[in-house]
């Protein structure tokens, strides 16, 4: 006989019974968790507290109710179907949230998905396009994992409750009393959220708004377009105020009023630009600023670009998307008519561009017709003084007619690190000069982990595209130079701030004293640092402004 115990015996009939029932009730109550948390998941990250989940939602009393009275296989329909719509919504809100953080504004389900296409692009530039690719493969896996997950959790919950048909249905009333009371007496657990809650209704409401809300847009847009007092302007009674002179708008990517007002950049940027004034002002150039009212925020330069140069307002792709297919009179075209060459200049397009014909550019320079040979840095295709200098060997070094030119500056794109440093113009060459310099920087993974080195890094990169501007008009500058720079948009909610305004400052400088005379006549200020008095007006209405200024 053995000394020794013997061992207990597993695997039972009741063993297994009741790893099985734990099982059941654990998967259960995920489901119910899974089930919740989508029903009550706020659409932006300051909803993202505790008392967001401690509230009724009706639409969980109204699934239990309608499980309770369908048969079998239209219960099973309806559960699946639910949860997977259920999925969807947790996905857009997700996906919403991003948006807000990048964005500061809400994804729009109809005319956002080409947006998500850009950010591929954009994330490449920091952890490569493999990376980039292989990150959104993953993220959309896991949405439709999320949406497959959630259309199981709502069968089995519908299953649980038929299985408890008599507890459920006395559950559900007392709950679906409770809630009317709460909902017609306002109870709330903390502010803005009401204990009876129906934010998964609301929210796939406030959607449903949106897409009608677009597409009736898309109609009003038309008829923006269409009505246009300058479309058969002749040539003579456009420019005549701006005849002989090389006419440059250029924008500073990310150069918004958080740049030159009420922050801690602002007094890094400011004293760039007050003494950018001196600089420019003994060499003979005046300059006049104020602010323009952008109709994009954080990102979208596009969407800035041809409100600036259409006359109407863009603000969402689908608006650009439905612009970019008329024949609107733009800044370009005027000029073109009058007389002008016409020149794009946009370092960051790395492919083809057929929309930008609807500009009537003449001559058009992308990161591979530019002729750089340099590195990139992070987003930033090349430096700011190298497009600069790459533009006037190409154009404003040789004889050449009076030239009218958009030109982009992108050193300033997020994530603004690392940074280019100016060298001597006559170093620019190619750009290969710039080699060494990106593993100079810090790089992006460096400054943000701190909120206070991304806004420095931030500023860092305003003052460069600045310094660049300025030291090109110094260099190049000329009796015949009419300089308009300005921002695309603010910079995102990390740097702006949430709720900050979509200002930008807008100056314009130039040796002709006729030119700033015409211009004081919109009551800008003198210099390129305009403070917080000075006077704002929409981006839409600068076409007409300028084109009725300098008809005479």
């Amino acid at each position: 006989m053995s000394v020794f115990p013997r061992p207990a015996l597993v695997g039972l009939p009741g063993d297994r019974t009741a790893a099985r029932e734990i099982a059941s009730s654990a998967v259960t109550t995920l489901s119910a968790v899974l089930v919740l948390f989508a029903l009550l998941a706020p659409k932006d990250l300051d909803g993202l507290g505790s008392e967001a989940f401690v509230r009724l939602p009706v639409e969980a009393l109204l699934g239990v109710g309608l499980v309770l009275v369908l048969r079998d296989g239209a219960r099973r329909i309806v559960a699946v179907s639910a949860g997977a719509v259920l999925g969807l919504l947790t996905v857009v809100k997700a996906i919403d949230i991003g948006f807000g953080l990048a964005l500061n504004r809400r994804f729009d389900p109809v005319f956002d998905w080409g947006v998500l296409g850009n950010g591929v692009d954009l994330l490449g530039t920091s952890i490569g396009r493999a990376g980039a690719i292989a990150s959104f493969l993953g993220l959309t896996l896991l949405a439709v994992v999320v949406i497959v997950l959630m259309g199981l959790a709502t069968l089995r919950l519908s299953r649980v409750v038929v299985g408890r048909r008599t507890a459920s249905t006395r559950v559900t009333a007392v709950l679906g009393v409770v809630w009317i009371v709460c909902a017609v007496s306002g109870a709330q657990l903390a502010p803005g959220q009401p204990f009876a809650s129906r934010s998964a209704a609301a929210f796939a409401y406030e959607d449903l708004r949106q897409v009608r809300a677009g597409i009736r847009d898309r109609e009003a847009f038309a008829a923006e377009v269409a009505a246009d007092s300058f479309r058969d302007t002749p040539s003579s009674g456009l420019l005549n105020a701006l005849r002989g002179k090389d006419v440059l708008f250029t924008f500073i990517e990310s150069y918004g009023r958080v740049a030159v007002q009420d922050s801690d950049i602002a007094p890094k940027v400011g004293a760039v630009l007050d003494a950018g004034t001196a600089r420019l002002k003994s060499a003979g150039y005046g300059s006049r600023s104020a602010f323009l009212t952008s109709p994009t925020t954080s990102a979208g330069s596009w969407l800035a670009h041809s409100t600036l140069q259409s006359g109407v307002w863009v603000d969402s792709q689908h608006r650009y998307d439905d612009f970019v297919k008329t024949d609107r009179f733009t800044l370009g075209g005027a000029f073109k008519r009058a007389g002008w060459q016409t020149v794009g200049v946009v370092p960051a397009h790395t492919e083809d561009w057929p929309e930008g014909k609807v500009y009537g550019y003449d001559r058009y320079y992308d990161s591979r017709t530019i002729g750089y040979h340099g590195p990139p840095f992070s987003y930033a295709t090349m430096p700011d003084q190298f497009t600069l200098s790459a533009f006037q060997r190409a154009e404003r070094a040789r004889e050449h007619p009076p030239l009218m030119a958009e030109i982009d500056l992108v050193t300033s794109h997020w994530p603004w690190t690392p940074l280019p440093r100016l060298v001597d113009w006559t170093a620019v060459g190619d750009g290969s000069v710039y080699n060494p310099m990106p593993s100079q920087g810090k790089t992006p993974d460096e400054v943000f982990t701190d909120p206070a080195k991304v806004r420095g890094a931030y500023g860092d990169s305003i003052a460069y595209s600045l310094n660049s501007l300025i030291s090109f008009v110094e260099t190049y500058g000329g009796d015949d130079l009419v300089l308009v720079f300005l921002g695309d948009h603010q910079p995102n909610p990390i740097v702006a701030g949430a709720g900050a305004d979509r200002d930008v400052p807008i100056s314009v400088v130039t040796r002709d004293k006729a030119v700033l005379d015409k211009v004081a006549g919109w009551d800008w200020q003198d210099g390129l640092h305009p403070d917080r008095n000075a006077p704002v007006s929409r981006m839409d209405t600068f076409r007409d402004r300028f084109l009725t200024t300098f008809a005479h």
